[in-house]
């Protein structure tokens, strides 16, 4: 009997730089396991150039997973490597999956500087060059000297990026394109290329790249014991790159591996176009419903919420879709700042966890609060509704989406989960009710609200008939009792 595919990403952007969320994590194993998740997403774990203060994104050594003294430091922001295998091991003991996070577009913080010749590039029309080649000294070589040679002897230069967006000889911050270098095509046509994002830009047109971070991949799936990836910026890397690279991880293993892909965009046929392309191999973030439920939460009651899943990629492609309220990127002070309001955050994680569609991904920030001591408001609301997908979010689901304010769904149950079936509704205005067929596995019973938002409780006929309630700007979600 198995539990719905749940997953937590398991940091925020402003967790305190204490080298603690290996210890924290393998702590937290056996609660992670009780509250339903099955499948944990880690933040990039190997070495930044802003050592315990990177996050993980300004990659520098991707070997270095806490081991070596680089960048000032031997931990990264969470721990040691010996700290993160432990951490894996207690998850897998305790039947949880973990995601690792792969960083492969950019590298930042390079040991020394190489003389080339670029052109400037316009920030708004990357293809249109703003300038005549010229000289520039640029922070490009990678000899990763605390590491020396193991686990690889590949070292970075100039020729393995296209560009970079700092001369160190003028001082000048612009977008360096390297001079007969191009954009790869077939890319985001945000900026008309959004090949290039920051730092050093990887050129995953060199056959040396493609085949040592092919290798590396290889490496880190068996040294580490991972069970997928969470691949970082696709939408700025040559589209058939991580085709080929998901292919060559997946020949590599026995294990069925699971790949989630950070694709920027609102536009959902963007999106399905890509899994497409990848054979459906990958899942993606679902953007577009992100912004569906902020546009909901700062739209003051006045959200068609019948409309909700419109233009998602849930809607036209759930098995492919990894549903999420918030993450690391949407974070007040980020660069896709988008935080859902606070009241609103009980009724969009309703909205991904019990539902039948899409693998929904429940963010640690919203779970344990931000900035390490703050206490999250929803923690135990959000314990309820993860308790709901675990035990009850099951079988048939019935749609109630026939009021502007007041949405419902029933899932109806299944044999293999004893007890289960549910009724979720939720208002974004003033509340009200709604009559309701439970199907017949909760017919002739008793329901009760465990949100704890509804005291009274509610009485189902032998037909399966009763009427639900739920108060303004909530969620209910009636169980049996």
């Amino acid at each position: 009997m198995g539990n719905n595919r749940t997953i937590m990403q398991y940091f925020e952007w402003y967790y305190p730089d204490n080298c603690t969320l290996w210890f924290k994590l393998k702590k937290d194993a056996q609660n992670l396991r009780n509250l339903g998740i099955n499948m944990v997403w880690l933040p990039p774990a190997y070495k930044g150039a802003g050592g315990i203060h990177d996050v993980g994104y300004g990659v520098y050594d991707l070997y270095d997973l806490g081991e070596f003294d680089q960048k000032g430091t031997v931990p990264t922001k969470y721990g040691l490597k010996d700290q993160y295998l432990e951490a894996i091991d207690t998850l897998h003991r305790n039947d949880i999956s973990v995601l690792a996070d792969v960083v492969f577009n950019q590298k930042m913080g390079a040991d020394e500087t190489e003389e080339v010749i670029a052109q400037e590039a316009y920030m708004d029309n990357r293809n249109i060059c703003a300038s005549d080649p010229y000289p520039i000294v640029a922070w490009s070589k990678f000899n990763f000297y605390g590491r020396g040679n193991k686990y690889s002897d590949f070292k970075w230069n100039w020729t393995h990026f296209h560009g970079i967006d700092w001369d160190e000889r003028q001082r000048k911050k612009a977008i360096y394109k390297f001079y007969g270098k191009n954009w790869d095509k077939d890319v985001d046509t945000e900026n008309g290329n959004f090949d290039y994002l920051m730092g050093a830009d990887v050129d995953l047109n060199n056959v040396d790249v493609v085949e040592e971070l092919e290798r590396w991949g290889k490496w880190y799936l068996d040294y580490c014991q991972l069970d997928g990836f969470r691949l970082d910026a696709i939408k700025h890397m040559r589209e058939g790159f991580f085709k080929n690279w998901i292919d060559k991880m997946e020949n590599s293993t026995e294990k069925d591996l699971y790949f989630i892909g950070e694709y920027w965009n609102g536009n959902r046929d963007v999106l399905q176009n890509y899994i497409n392309n990848c054979e459906k191999n990958i899942s993606l973030f679902d953007v577009p419903l992100h912004y569906n439920l902020f546009y909901a939460s700062n739209s003051n009651g006045n959200y068609d919420m019948r409309k909700i899943f419109d233009g998602t990629l849930v809607q036209i492609s759930p098995e492919n879709a990894v549903t999420f309220v918030d993450n690391h990127d949407t974070q007040y002070g980020q660069s896709l700042q988008s935080e859902i309001q606070e009241w609103f955050k009980p009724l969009a994680y309703a909205l991904i966890l019990l539902r039948k569609d899409g693998v929904p991904c429940v963010f640690f920030g919203d779970y344990y609060g931000r900035n390490g001591e703050n206490e999250s408001t929803i923690r135990g609301k959000l314990t309820n509704l993860m308790q709901a997908r675990k035990l009850y979010a099951y079988g048939e689901q019935v749609d109630y989406f026939d009021d502007e304010h007041v949405i419902a769904w029933v899932r109806q149950g299944d044999k293999e989960h004893k007890d289960s079936g549910l009724v979720a509704i939720m208002s974004d205005n003033a509340g009200g009710s709604k009559e309701i067929n439970v199907g017949p596995n909760l017919a002739n019973c008793v329901l009760k609200d465990i949100t704890g938002n509804m005291t009274e409780n509610v009485y189902v006929d032998k037909d399966g008939n009763g009427i639900f309630y739920c108060d303004g700007g909530s969620v209910s979600v009636w169980v049996r009792i």
